[in-house]
């Protein structure tokens, strides 16, 4: 009786989680309630902080309030912040906002935005934070600049109607709403991303995001179908999502329609050109630090097995994984110090793997990782101990 009760609850969650409208859907996939809402405030109310390198800022209310939302704004203000990121009174926005990766947008998805913060988002009278940036680097002219440099206008052309082709509504949600660049492009000097289409050799090419490695999506190693449930699920039958990427399966990926999903996964696996880590015969050993092998054995062999398969759609496997042999270790660091859990989306529960800060030192967690890198096939580059330092500050 209390598995029928579970299961027709889960139905009911499902049902509701779905978006309502079009323009609902697309701020699903644009992801604007992961950036814009702080834990415990209103929707889309704003106060959310990131941390950058020049101090850090607060997502602003996008609500329809008049006073401290967006309540005043026309469809040609809105278009203007999202596509261009210049405010309403002419300031321009940070680019914390990607609305670089938004100019893509066809205006019939911008215009479906409006409409939906417009009339179905609730108003709320919360107050914008004032950002905490040195006075000495608070004035905004130079993002005029930046704009000028590293925002490409769109073309007429691009901004009416919906990509059909499979290859192309999935570079249009990548590049576009999806803003995927955003986290897993490398940056330059200026902050901007190094590129923010397939035509650049360094989109999607991987890069460090808050502590965290967003691997390069160039050398994506599954199925289409195993993809696909990443996306949708956060775990698929031999691997898993953790860190910044559970949160955008959270808000945004698992409400993908399937038609949408497959085109993204049809796009990213396209790529021809890979940016990964050479992988050794399957079984091989590269190197394998004795301290290693025991302290996986203790603790990660009861989930994971000693063969590092781990267990299908419940426990990723450890084998050619992608955060396991990602250039930078950040990630695998991360998730070996501080835990890691799984989303949580309608149908599925979440699980955790609990964290090891308490139990291993700096050099031991060093060996563990290492041994997990260089074992089975994966042939990624060491960690050092100043990297596992580093994570653990």
């Amino acid at each position: 009786m209390k598995q029928t009760l579970l299961a027709i609850g889960c139905l009911f969650v499902a049902g509701n989680a779905a978006a309502s409208s079009a323009g609902e859907y697309m701020a699903k996939i644009s992801d604007c309630v992961a950036c814009h809402t702080t834990e415990g405030g209103a929707p889309m109310a704003g106060g959310k902080k990131f941390s950058t390198p020049i101090g850090d800022i607060y997502a602003t209310n996008i609500t329809p309030d008049k006073t401290f939302g967006i309540g005043n704004y026309s469809y040609e203000d809105f278009e203007k912040a999202v596509r261009q990121g210049i405010a309403k009174d002419g300031h321009p926005l940070y680019p914390a906002m990607p609305y670089p990766s938004y100019a893509k947008m066809t205006d019939q998805d911008i215009r479906a935005l409006y409409d939906y913060f417009m009339n179905e988002v609730p108003a709320a009278d919360t107050k914008n934070k004032d950002n905490e940036i040195p006075l000495l680097l608070s004035a905004r002219w130079p993002l005029h600049v930046w704009n000028w440099l590293f925002v490409e206008e769109t073309a007429p052309e691009n901004k009416t109607g919906q990509p059909t082709d499979l290859l192309a509504r999935g570079a249009y949600l990548v590049e576009g709403p999806g803003h995927c660049g955003a986290c897993h492009t490398p940056r330059g000097v200026t902050m901007q991303e190094k590129g923010y289409d397939a035509s650049s050799a360094e989109y999607l090419t991987g890069a460090m995001i808050e502590g965290w490695y967003a691997p390069s999506l160039r050398n994506i190693s599954m199925s289409r179908d195993e993809l696909k449930d990443l996306l949708r699920m956060g775990r698929s039958q031999h691997d898993a999502l953790s860190g910044p990427m559970s949160e955008v399966v959270t808000q945004s990926t698992q409400y993908l329609t399937d038609k949408d999903l497959d085109a993204i996964a049809f796009y990213l696996l396209n790529f021809n050109h890979k940016n990964g880590v050479p992988v050794a015969a399957d079984g091989a050993i590269v190197y394998a630090p004795t301290d290693g092998k025991t302290l996986y054995s203790m603790y990660c062999s009861t989930c994971h097995g000693d063969d590092g398969k781990g267990k299908d759609f419940t426990v990723p496997s450890l084998v050619n994984n992608t955060v396991v042999n990602a250039k930078d270790p950040s990630s695998l660091i991360s998730v070996v110090y501080q835990g890691a859990e799984t989303p949580q989306t309608h149908g599925n529960i979440s699980f955790k793997m609990p964290a090891y800060k308490e139990v291993m030192s700096d050099d031991e967690m060093t060996n563990v990782v290492n041994y997990v890198r260089g074992t089975w096939g994966n042939g990624a580059p060491q960690a050092t101990k100043d990297e596992v330092s580093a994570i653990a500050k």
